[in-house]
């Protein structure tokens, strides 16, 4: 931590050293790592975000309210090579501390950004030329099976009702992770890792060949 500290404070940010108690009390966390930061956000511009499909993936959750599934698709698309993530409103904050945490500070290296609707995040995207893919637990095609290749935007739905039909139809390509008939969906976080996998796998075999 001391290492820590004096780069903190070559840097300019104002230091505080305070005993465990003191931690205990100013975190909501049940066991503090050891430090806490208070900075000022700024808003990335989701704008900004979508013209990252150019080169890639875009991931789009969509009343995904669940804050540690927020944090954990942000870590799957920065570990998974996406270009950015775009939270939709009314899903979990994901710059909240829950989200933050399950982040691992993928939040910090990859561009995240808010959009007020899935509709304008779709019609910004689809004027670029941006196919729109939307992740649905049954009806899809198999993922394994399909080309994710080139500029997407991946809709990932909430963990209960999905991404309904108002969205689904808005895609240009829905896409289903196959599953044993006795399991109805998977968790949207895990979903949306095996896909952004895929899809990294996809890419990267064609670049090779």
């Amino acid at each position: 931590m001391t290492r820590l500290s004096r780069a903190l404070v070559s840097a300019g940010v104002r230091t505080l050293a305070a005993t465990a108690s003191v931690l205990e009390a100013v975190s909501p966390v049940r066991t503090p790592s050891g430090a806490v930061a208070l900075a000022t956000h700024t808003p990335y511009p989701y704008d900004r975000v979508v013209k990252q499909t150019r080169q890639g993936l875009v991931v789009c959750p969509v009343g995904v309210q669940d804050p540690g599934n927020i944090g954990a698709i942000i870590r799957a698309a920065d570990a998974g090579g996406a270009r950015g993530v775009v939270v939709v409103r009314g899903s979990a904050d994901p710059f909240g501390w829950r989200a933050l945490r399950g982040a691992m500070g993928s939040t910090f290296r990859v561009p995240v950004a808010m959009a007020d609707s899935a509709e304008s995040l779709v019609q910004s995207a689809r004027n670029r030329g941006v196919r729109i893919v939307a992740a649905v637990p049954r009806g899809g095609s198999p993922l394994y099976e399909t080309d994710l290749t080139g500029p997407q935007l991946l809709l990932v739905g909430a963990e209960g009702t999905g991404l309904g039909p108002r969205v689904d139809t808005e895609a240009d390509l829905r896409v289903s992770v196959p599953m044993r008939r006795r399991v109805d969906s998977l968790n949207v976080a895990v979903a949306t890792a095996l896909i952004i996998y895929e899809v990294r796998r996809q890419q990267s075999r064609g670049t090779q060949a």
